[in-house]
């Protein structure tokens, strides 16, 4: 077989792959093509982006050989003192009622292990059994009496989980357990924190949109779990935590839910703006996989889902766990797994086998260890994308010019290759594949994708002279958008590119500060970003990404007002009321559903359709002072509602 060929030119690059097949295989499956484009910038690497929890009943926390597997892989954050244990644990007399806490835990144990790993802490203050007092003295040790410089806290862990909305895990004492009472403990918590250290960084817990109990409102609430806490204590804290446990009981399902964390973090940031008033960091602070924990989907889930989120701006991703010993031993893509959500092996048996010895990496150890290969603090992830769906592609370009691409073959049976040309340009080559106890590094490549791999090529190129604009800013309407960044150099010519997956789309060219954009479709997203040119033709580093949505007029002949009735975090009850002078007979409402993963199936008070993602309702109701018509509608993931509606095919006012 003959591979197809990669070239990298100038930017944007695009990468062929093929994939390769056994003899015995009836055809030749279509190449694959990956194209990396560095005028389209995402986030920067920050220095505590790969994390993981430790917890207090673990006899490992803080040693030597654990510390230094975590420093060797690149981990560079700490969550302590684990999970829903936050909750109950007491760390003045290490104690925790209720839970086992392992000798030789306590929170300087675990601040030695965080700093032979060379990184940095993330602790949970206890809310559920705690007080404000007690947060507002372990401040005091850490930070002025110890020195460590503490710098990230959460307030507590999953109180959604309180009993609340009805399930009931995570431990709290206090008799009031809504989201309004949680999130005025938080704002007495971050007062008492912030007077003992003002530069300390306080976090609340939210849902994490699409998932349980995203969207409920529980009897005598006034508003879901995110909008009242972030209305309340957003003031208050600097960011927001989130966990993420995707469902699937298939390693092909669990590996497609990451196309999902582009609109779970936009929708999670959308509820920031709206509710704290105030932009807020964003801490995955829990994940793991529900297929293959301990073997290579785990690893590439890992890998997948860290580089998400990442480029999506969170702050630090965060494995669950360090070590939680086996449950179920299986066999998932011919290696045994032992349903061990930690990183490390437990050493320890269950009926069906025992696991390696004390401490051996599991896969998605290699998972976290690869992402080191690939971004490092201070890198700038840029998109990157591939046609086939069994290939997944991130990138990233160091200070130096060089570009890092990870790429995922989520093929557990057949290999891709890619030729690259000029060879040369490849500098280092990083493979992890099924099976394998450690991380494999050439300076040459063969163009080989091995079946259930992950790989990172470092390509040389050469680095711009010119600094990146700054992150822009946008004030839009429903077709309009107006574009303002800092300046970056003097002299210089700016371009503004919409990112269309991994192409960009040039919408204008300025020497000034701002550029207007006309004719943007209502109701809709984009991500763009600004770059400086200067006249020898040197181009700068992509600006930070800035995604503005387009909304619907100001006035018009119609009024719609969508409204989320009833939500139960997987479907929901929406009602639209519509209002219109100017229409007398039959009508049609149409809109459009901002992600495929929205369905509407039954309504009332009108004939409901829907085509793809575009809806519609007919009826021949007199709109006069207003008509309801309402629906129930399945979401398979974030449930981002329209904004932009036609009557008659006029596009609508908003309430």
């Amino acid at each position: 077989m003959t591979a197809r060929r990669l070239r990298w030119a100038a930017w944007p690059v695009a990468a062929v792959l093929a994939a390769a097949v056994p003899a015995a295989a009836a055809a030749t499956p279509a190449g694959t093509t990956v194209t990396v484009n560095a005028k389209a910038g995402l986030a920067t690497v920050p220095g505590t982006a790969v994390g993981v929890n430790h917890a207090v009943w673990d006899s490992q926390l803080g040693t030597d050989a654990v510390a230094d597997l975590y420093g060797a892989a690149g981990v560079r954050t700490m969550r302590y003192p684990g999970g829903s244990y936050g909750d109950i644990y007491h760390w003045k007399d290490n104690t925790a009622p209720g839970g086992y806490v392992a000798p030789n835990t306590d929170f300087d144990t675990f601040m030695g292990g965080v700093r032979r790993a060379g990184a940095q802490p993330i602790v949970i203050a206890n809310y559920g059994t705690g007080t404000p007092a007690e947060a507002a003295d372990w401040v005091r040790y850490a930070n002025v009496t110890k020195g460590y410089g503490v710098k990230y806290w959460e307030i507590g862990n999953e109180l959604y989980g309180n009993g609340h909305y009805g399930a009931n895990w995570e431990a709290d004492n206090h008799e009031d357990k809504s989201p309004a009472a949680y999130a005025a403990g938080v704002v007495a918590y971050a007062d008492a924190m912030k007077a003992v250290d003002p530069s300390v960084k306080i976090g609340a817990v939210l849902t994490t949109p699409a998932n349980w109990p995203d969207g409920i409102v529980a009897a005598g609430d006034t508003g879901t779990w995110n909008q009242t806490v972030l209305s309340i204590a957003g003031p208050h804290v600097d960011f927001a935590v989130l966990h993420w446990y995707p469902s699937g009981s298939t390693a092909e399902e669990a590996l497609s839910r990451t196309e999902q964390v582009d609109d779970m973090l936009y929708l999670a940031r959308e509820q920031i703006t709206r509710y704290a008033g105030k932009p807020l960091g964003i801490a995955l602070t829990e994940t793991n996989t529900p297929v293959g924990m301990d073997t290579q989907p785990g690893a590439l889930f890992a890998a997948e889902t860290y580089a998400s989120m990442l480029e999506n701006g969170v702050f630090t991703v965060d494995w669950w766990d360090t070590h939680n010993g086996p449950t179920t031993v299986s066999t998932v893509a011919g290696y045994p797994d032992y349903g061990d959500s930690g990183l490390l092996s437990s050493g320890t048996c269950v009926d069906g086998g025992c696991e390696p010895a004390l401490n051996t990496p599991f896969a998605p150890y290699y998972g976290l260890k690869m992402l080191s290969t690939f971004a490092r603090p201070g890198d700038q992830f840029i998109r990157a994308a591939a046609d086939d769906p069994l290939v997944d592609a991130h990138a990233a370009r160091r200070p130096n010019g060089d570009v890092a691409v990870l790429l995922v073959n989520k093929d557990p049976a057949a290999a891709r290759t890619v030729d690259l040309e000029p060879a040369g340009s490849v500098a280092e080559v990083y493979t992890f594949t099924n099976g394998a106890t450690s991380i494999t590094r050439s300076s040459t490549w063969d163009g080989t994708l091995p079946p259930y791999s992950l790989t990172t090529v470092v390509l040389h190129a050469a680095a711009s002279p010119l600094a990146a604009p700054g992150q822009p800013t946008a004030t839009t309407t429903d077709t309009t958008a107006t574009i303002t960044w800092p300046a970056s150099a003097p002299g210089v010519k700016y371009e503004v590119y919409r990112q269309v997956g991994a192409v960009s789309e040039e919408w204008g060219e300025t020497t000034g500060t701002s550029l207007g954009v006309e004719n943007l479709v209502p109701g809709t997203r984009y991500t763009v970003n600004v770059l400086a040119r200067d006249a020898a033709g040197h181009v700068s580093w992509a600006s930070p990404p800035l995604t503005l949505t387009t909304g619907a007029p100001a006035a018009s002949s119609c009024a719609v007002k969508l409204t989320d009735v009833n939500d139960w975090a997987s479907g929901f009850v929406g009602g639209i009321h519509v209002t219109s002078a100017a229409v007398t007979g039959d009508w049609t409402l149409t809109f459009t559903w901002p992600t495929a993963r929205q369905r509407v199936t039954s309504g009332w008070n009108g004939t409901w359709v829907q085509e793809g993602a575009t809806v519609k309702v007919t009826s021949s109701a007199a709109l006069g002072s207003g008509v309801d018509v309402g629906f129930v509608a399945d979401y398979g993931g974030p449930n981002i509602l329209p904004v932009a509606f036609r009557l008659n095919g006029t596009l609508c006012s908003v309430a």
